[in-house]
């Protein structure tokens, strides 16, 4: 039986911590699907199909993952590509108590779909995709912070 997990977020951009995420995840799943959950209550400055585009460019060289895009509950999401886990990364205790909340309620969904907890590692616990886009709006080095696509893609967006 394949082990397919799904790593939800908005990647608005992808940083150097969703990546590490994603990597570690690649090591213990067979499929990794990396969706871009299209979020109505954020204003993004890239969209969905920039998101997918960068990640793919990013995650290239991990042949496990998949990049998609889906508007509605992760849960169904992953019912949907019969995923076994969704991996939430969790930067520092203050993340907890939200992804506990959104845990919790895909488990009253669907309490066949694990959700595991991967704590981020400790260079890239202050760092958020707001903070990164941020930094290079104000023109701020970005460097090590996302991938240089990305960090190409930002420069872009805001000049």
């Amino acid at each position: 039986m394949t082990k397919i997990a799904v790593v939800p977020g908005s990647f608005d951009p992808i940083t150097m911590g969703h990546l590490d995420i994603i990597k570690r995840a690649s090591t213990i799943f067979d499929e990794v699907k990396v969706v871009v959950m299209n979020n109505s209550s954020k204003n993004p400055l890239f969209d969905v199909n920039e998101r997918m585009d960068l990640i793919s460019q990013v995650t290239q060289s991990i042949p496990n993952v998949k990049v998609d895009s889906f508007s509605g509950l992760l849960i169904d999401y992953s019912v949907e590509v019969k995923a076994n886990a969704i991996i939430r990364g969790l930067r520092a205790v203050s993340d907890f108590e939200y992804e506990m909340q959104i845990t919790s309620m895909n488990r009253f969904l669907n309490e066949n779909i694990e959700t595991l907890f991967m704590v981020s590692n400790n260079q890239y616990s202050f760092l958020s995709s707001s903070i990164v886009k941020e930094v290079a709006k104000y023109k701020g080095s970005i460097t090590g912070l996302v991938p240089e696509a990305v960090e190409k893609a930002l420069h872009s967006k805001f000049q």
